[in-house]
């Protein structure tokens, strides 16, 4: 049997039928450390550094010949890995932040080893029968009837993208192909998620923004009236759950002006969507069963790592139509079963969902709806502790588990300080927001492992004084 070529030997010397020579080293070195990775403790002071500073420290990494394994493998876990912000880390609750099982985590690297394509049931049968377990388990939150699903695709602005175009083509189907006069439009509020916007731009839609109650609600009142103005709205977005305050809209009043206009209700639940499994807000969603699509980052809130959103329809024979793609390379593609390239904006796609199916599979939906519970104890329990606090006042209750909160006194540049010498020192990751045009301080609780009496020491010793 011949010797295996060096690892770095030049092309024109390699074995045929083994371009890349032996990685055996390369592979081991990797997987361990992605092992150890799985279960080690993450750096809270991990934070971004200029690509100045990355380039002066790193050096060149892409050659001709290559830097091996090895000093690749040193690059990232010295230079790279230290210049990225741990998401999972206990204290990091600004933006929404990720909190992955270590299973979904470990199961991560199992789906990109077995390097499945995701798209068509023919490719993809069994990773994609799986995911659609994941997928049924949310479909039975939300309430929907038998038959309703979807599939997984990158995140949040992808899913919602994909669920309005898809209520876009059904809208011109009910109007035998006619545009309405002027241009298409859908309705949310200021609160809805960034890609809402983006999404309407995508699709030539006009936005039409209803003013929220003084919940920071889209309420079925105002809605009705929005629809009375137009005949060229084609879906109503309404969120379970804004990323900015964590507030849910009337669901269920809004359900009722959708049904009684005709109109697609989309429903965005990228963060606050997991809140389903969690008996103590669930009645918050009332409605949300009457609902014709819907998304939810696991990501996010779900214990499952990036990138993972999960699109569902109410009824997916409406999202075919509008995302099957037509070409002579795919006229052999069985349309009869499961295929998720035909229920988004997406034709390759990776079986993204799963590391989530693993980790629901591995610990059962029981521990799910405890972790969340726990996420919402510690965030009740905080704004509590903010409540009763002498310098520090309390700006809204908390719906689900986003807490906003003022320190009286402070102005943008102190919020701002405070911020920032606070993520530089490794001790909380917490960004000011705005809400109702004042700036505020903002925590985001999605993380079990985060305890309620640390927060509260770290904001009562940090917060007495001016930065």
């Amino acid at each position: 049997m011949p010797e295996p070529p060096a690892p770095n030997t030049p092309p024109s010397e390699v074995e045929p039928g083994r371009p890349w020579g032996d990685e055996s080293e390369a592979v081991r070195l990797a997987l361990e450390w992605a092992a150890q990775r799985v279960v080690r403790p993450t750096d809270p002071k991990s934070t971004a550094r200029p690509a100045s500073e990355l380039a002066a420290a790193a050096g060149r990494t892409i050659t001709a010949e290559g830097v091996g394994a090895e000093a690749a493998l040193k690059i990232f876990d010295d230079i790279l890995i230290p210049a990225t912000r741990a998401q999972d880390d206990p204290m990091n609750l600004a933006y929404i932040p990720a909190a992955p099982t270590r299973a979904a985590v470990a199961f991560d690297t199992v789906t990109s080893s077995a390097n499945v394509f995701g798209g068509l049931w023919e490719s993809g049968a069994g990773a994609i029968f799986a995911e659609n377990e994941a997928l049924g388990w949310l479909v039975e939150l939300l309430g929907w009837p038998a038959g309703a699903g979807g599939c997984f695709v990158a995140g949040g602005t992808l899913g919602n993208l994909s669920a309005l175009f898809a209520a876009r083509e059904a809208a011109l189907a009910r109007r035998g192909g006619r545009h309405p006069d002027g241009r298409w439009q859908l309705v949310c509020t200021t609160g809805a998620h960034s890609s809402i916007r983006s999404a309407a731009q995508v699709l030539d839609a006009e936005v039409v923004l209803v003013d929220e109650d003084w919940r920071g609600h889209l309420t079925g009142p105002a809605l009705a009236a929005a629809l009375r103005r137009s005949r060229a709205v084609f879906a109503v977005v309404a969120s379970a759950g804004t990323t900015n305050a964590g507030v849910v809209d009337d669901l269920a009043d809004i359900a009722d002006v959708c049904g009684d206009a005709g109109v697609w209700l989309h429903v965005d639940g990228a963060y606050g969507g997991a809140a389903l499994a969690a008996p103590s807000v669930r009645p918050l969603f009332a409605g949300i069963e009457r609902a014709d699509s819907f998304i939810v980052d696991p990501h996010k809130w779900l214990f499952a790592p990036y990138d993972c959103c999960a699109l569902l329809y109410r009824d997916p024979a409406l999202a075919r139509p509008a995302h099957a793609q037509r070409a002579s390379y795919l006229d052999a593609v069985d349309r009869e079963v499961w295929n998720p390239t035909d229920l988004a904006l997406h034709l390759t796609r990776r079986a993204r969902g799963l590391p989530f199916w693993f980790s629901l599979a591995t610990h059962g939906t029981d521990r799910y709806t405890a972790a969340i519970e726990q996420t919402l104890a510690t965030a009740r329990e905080v704004a509590e502790a903010i409540r009763e606090s002498p310098h520090l006042r309390l700006v809204a209750e908390p719906e689900l588990s986003i807490v906003l909160f003022e320190r009286p006194g402070w102005d943008t540049r102190d919020y701002a300080a405070w911020s920032r010498q606070l993520a530089r020192d490794g001790v909380i990751l917490c960004l000011p927001t705005l809400w109702r045009g004042t700036t505020v301080l903002r925590l985001a609780f999605v993380n079990p492992a985060t305890r309620a009496d640390h927060v509260v020491e770290v904001l009562e010793e940090t917060t007495a004084a001016t930065p």
